[in-house]
């Protein structure tokens, strides 16, 4: 059987990773057969936006309420304190981890309950595609979505690729930032997302975003410098919100009476690189009609885990919840800003399975460092997890490599995109899709769930971040050899408070042997 596993050493290790060699046992089994028992009875996508939308909201804790967490959340656990790690009580608890995504990271994505839709598909005269219009009215305002669509040859039903777009492309097919031929091969159709039709990108400018379309069509909910409010609902709310409605219109003109979208509604497809990555991430783990998302090098606020970030990686060197872009994300996310993040009630490999039981297949680069490739391994791993627990394993997969520029790809990626759009858009269930890229074999990612399950959120041995740091409380000694370098620092809880302070800094200390 075909595989896409892949160890890729690096070079340097530290000399305090020599002390924990041990983990290496770990990484022998890190590449086992995923689950696959329950493809067959599990659903591959929906025809609604939330199949759970009609489950009561969690009542969410206050920030001081909420407890410190170090390792990952657990994924099964509700918010009243049971644990249900069945497939069947999956669609109550994704719904619980949407509205906390929302409660306390980017904020309310409209169900558009309240918004008139309407949608019209002009073919192009020479054909191979046109234009797809998406009027959105709401409290007698407009929001207007424009798309050109690339068709195949033939006459369709043909499945589509919607890529997250700065601009509108004009003609020939739009893959992002991904191989065209992957897709062209296939008779995959693509449509554009042209985001600033939304909510403008500002490349981390923190401009005022009040007069953007989604902000004036819900003031409520506006981002920036705005009027009584600010930033309840960020960019990657409103996004997704934008692509909902871009699936909406498809639904619309696939029926239109004249020249009707030969689009296949069952086999509808998400992409993005970097910012767009994330966007795509969060696009589809929203809305249940995407059948497959390929969120590609998205970095933090994405695919990595806010946590893992901060736990494992230097202050500033990847983004974090302190440095992320807060036009992206609502306001009040800063409250989780440092040792806070342990705060955090759920975390992003919740995310990305949030995708579940859609597929999902998500990249790094490990050639860029503020992408935070570590975490995003770990938060992946976590991920595999949930989706084999399922019986659905290979609906999941990562591919983490480097060597090339940023959102672009090598050639020995493009096999592992193609067997997802087979699978995923195709509909060919027997190709392998078991895609497990990684360059860190001996990074120990099992440590950040091995309390799932239990009561304690603690980390076994409550040491050994897997990463050539030690992380231990007071009450716990550790035996080093005289003459080691060492990096101190702490973390605690003054009396009476529900907040973390401290730090990581160098500190001076002798070794005795």
């Amino acid at each position: 059987m075909r595989r896409f596993n892949k160890n890729s050493n690096l070079a340097n290790i530290s000399l305090l990773l020599m002390l924990l060699l041990f983990v290496s046992a770990a990484a022998a089994e890190a590449f086992g057969q995923e689950n696959t028992s329950n493809d067959s009875i599990t659903p591959l996508v929906y025809n609604v936006e939330n199949t759970g939308a009609n489950y009561p909201l969690p009542v969410f804790p206050t920030f001081e309420q909420l407890p410190i967490i170090r390792p990952l959340p657990d994924a099964f656990r509700f918010f009243d304190g049971t644990r249900n790690s069945a497939f069947a009580s999956w669609e109550r608890r994704r719904n619980e981890i949407k509205a906390a995504i929302e409660n306390y990271e980017i904020g309310p994505k409209p169900d558009c309950s309240d918004c008139a839709i309407d949608a019209v598909y002009a073919p192009d005269s020479n054909g191979g595609g046109g234009v797809l219009t998406v009027l959105v009215t709401r409290n007698n305002k407009s929001l207007r979505l424009t798309s050109h669509v690339y068709l195949p040859s033939g006459s369709g039903p043909f499945p589509a690729l919607i890529a997250m777009s700065l601009a509108p492309s004009t003609t020939g097919p739009n893959t992002g930032s991904l191989p065209s031929s992957i897709f062209t091969s296939r008779n995959i159709a693509t449509v554009d997302f042209v985001h600033d039709d939304v909510t403008q990108y500002a490349a981390g400018q923190q401009i005022d975003h009040s007069g953007d379309p989604f902000y004036l069509l819900y003031p409520e909910l506006c981002a920036g410098t705005c009027t009584g409010t600010l930033n309840n609902s960020g960019q990657y709310a409103a996004w997704s919100w934008g692509v909902s409605r871009i699936i909406d219109g498809l639904e619309i003109v696939v029926h239109q009476a004249v020249s009707p979208l030969p689009i296949d509604l069952n086999h509808l497809a998400l992409t993005g690189c970097s910012y767009a990555g994330k966007m795509a991430l969060f696009a589809g783990a929203f809305d249940e009609r995407v059948a497959l998302t390929i969120a590609q090098e998205n970095g933090g606020g994405g695919a990595p885990s806010w946590r893992v970030s901060h736990e494992i990686e230097a202050n500033g060197s990847v983004e974090d919840i302190h440095d992320t872009d807060y036009s992206w994300f609502a306001h009040k996310m800063r409250q989780f800003a440092g040792d806070n993040g342990y705060k955090l009630p759920e975390d992003h490999d919740e995310l990305m399975a949030m995708v579940a039981p859609r597929a999902l297949l998500e990249t790094g680069n490990t050639d860029f460092y503020w992408l935070s490739n570590r975490s995003n391994y770990v938060s992946a791993r976590a991920t595999q997890r949930i989706y084999n627990t399922f019986g659905i394993g290979d609906r999941f997969g990562f591919y983490i490599d480097g060597g090339h520029f940023h959102c672009a790809t090598l050639p020995d990626e493009s096999p592992a995109v193609a067997a997802f759009a087979d699978k995923f858009m195709l509909g060919k269930a027997t190709v392998d899709t078991d895609v497990e890229v990684t360059p860190f074999p001996t990074l120990d990612y099992k440590r950040w769930t091995a309390w799932w399950g239990g009561t304690n959120p603690k980390f076994p041995n409550n040491w050994n971040p897997g990463d050539g740091t030690v992380v231990l409380s007071m009450g716990n000694s550790l035996n080093i050899n005289s003459g080691d370098t060492v990096l101190g620092g702490d973390a605690r809880r003054p009396p009476g408070s529900d907040s973390i302070a401290g730090g990581r800094e160098p500190a001076d200390g002798r070794l005795l042997s």
